[in-house]
């Protein structure tokens, strides 16, 4: 197994203590907002692995060992990459309001741009490679993020007690009462599939176009309308997602695209509680830290709240319309179990599966998973002994608290808070015990992202 070192990504959203915190930066860290920290293969941010002495991005070191670095299974697969991403984040305020492509609009995408000459660090670049992108969220800490279109009612319900002409304008389209031609512009933005929608999801679409390409909103007036609707709201619900367009709003004063998260699940995650985000399924991050896991790719079309590049044509035509619950990968439809005090997600995709464990020399139990349980019930099973973790692919092993050993057929390494490593598929079978004896902490929590194999 191998040293990996983060890269780290510093963005307005982010936070002056959080992860500093946690990956012990020194003081002069703190001066700029910290928002993510990739543990990466992608080829525009490539992570740092350390083999024999030398420090080589990690594609260098899967380029001249793609078997031993991510498996025949892997390369076949996927080809000589690691198939996936892994980010700590933090969002101390909300981010953009984005959805991620699906793999023939983002290899479209990607190809389109090139033959425009767009250069790929380019703040306009849209489509960074050719990967659709899903990704899937754990709080490490209280999360909230709004996630998917919820029901009609309930946007109607958010919407109707504001003022705003754009606010009353999603409700004729959310109602199909508008006046003729009101949503011509919209239905000219419609997908090439929304020939077969119903009338309902098109409904969505006009509501979703109406908020994204409006003028700017009077932020007073939506501030005084969103603390009354959060006073008298008789659903929690209700109250979240209002709460959830006040902080955006705040972070973003006039941004009509902040009344998009009324249509929007709020969703609220506890520590150890996930949600899994498709391609195509509109989301933005309000606030909390997490560890985050996708796909390898860093398309992302945004549509507002943010001070990067908008791209709401291409957006408008990967966003998925269809009203939906947010998907938990602790469900036990999608294979995920509790096994002793680790936690497994699993959400069904063929690149990454995510575990957030915890070990104790003490041999105590952590109460994430008791609490974890209770909540699921039927949904988990839970199992004595170790962990039977992926092995036939690439890992990554960061320890987010106390201190940790990292165990392969190879190698073993003591990780402190902060560190990781890259277990290579070589590496063979791996699990994460305790430290007994010696300076390190006796306890720690620990992230391994894998493939599923």
């Amino acid at each position: 197994m191998y040293t990996i070192l983060p890269v780290p990504k510093q963005y307005a959203w982010g936070s002056n203590e959080h992860l500093q915190r946690l990956f012990h930066l020194p003081e002069v860290a703190r001066e700029k907002p910290l928002a993510e920290m990739w543990y990466s293969g992608h080829p525009q941010s490539p992570s740092t692995v350390e083999i024999d002495g030398r420090a080589v991005p990690l594609t260098h070191a899967i380029g001249e060992d793609p078997d031993g670095m991510v498996g025949t299974r892997g390369v076949t697969q996927f080809g000589p990459q690691l198939p996936f991403l892994l980010k700590l984040i933090c969002a101390q305020r909300p981010l953009s309001l984005q959805v991620h492509p699906v793999g023939f609009q983002a290899r479209a995408g990607y190809n389109a741009e090139n033959l425009r000459h767009v250069p790929l660090d380019a703040p306009e670049r849209s489509f960074k490679d050719m990967n659709a992108k899903s990704e899937m969220v754990v709080a490490l800490e209280p999360f909230q993020a709004s996630v998917g279109f919820a029901g009609r009612s309930f946007a109607l319900r958010n919407l109707e007690g504001l003022r705003s002409p754009v606010a009353q304008r999603m409700i004729r389209a959310l109602q199909g009462n508008g006046a003729e031609g009101e949503f011509d512009a919209a239905d000219r933005m419609l997908p090439v599939d929304a020939i077969v929608w119903p009338e309902h999801r098109k409904r969505v679409f006009r509501a979703f176009h109406t908020a994204v390409t409006a003028g700017c909103l009077d932020s007073g007036e939506l501030r005084d309308d969103l603390l009354c609707s959060m006073r008298t709201a008789d659903h929690e619900r209700t109250r979240l997602a209002c709460d959830f367009t006040l902080q955006a709003a705040d972070a973003f004063p006039g941004d009509p695209s902040v009344l998009a998260l009324l249509m929007m699940n709020p969703v609220q995650l506890e520590e150890g509680e996930s949600v899994f985000l498709p391609t195509g399924v509109p989301h933005a991050y309000i606030h909390g830290m997490g560890a985050e896991i996708m796909t390898n790719s860093d398309n992302v079309l945004r549509a507002g709240m943010t001070v990067k590049y908008k791209d709401i044509p291409n957006l408008l035509h990967c966003v998925d319309c269809k009203p939906s619950s947010p998907v938990d990968p602790s469900d036990s439809r999608l294979a995920a179990f509790l096994a002793g005090d680790v936690v497994f997600y699993r959400p069904g995709v063929s690149e990454y599966v995510l575990a957030y464990g915890h070990v104790d020399a003490a041999h105590g139990p952590w109460p994430l998973v008791s609490r974890l349980a209770r909540r699921y019930d039927r949904l988990v099973q839970q199992v004595t002994g170790h962990g039977y973790f992926p092995h036939r692919g690439p890992r990554v092993v960061v320890c987010t608290q106390g201190a940790v050993r990292c165990v392969s057929e190879r190698d073993e390494r003591i990780l402190r808070q902060g560190d990781a490593v890259f277990v290579p598929a070589s590496d063979g079978w791996a699990h994460v015990e305790p430290v007994a004896g010696g300076e390190a902490a006796p306890e720690g929590s620990y992230l391994m992202a894998s493939t599923p194999f």
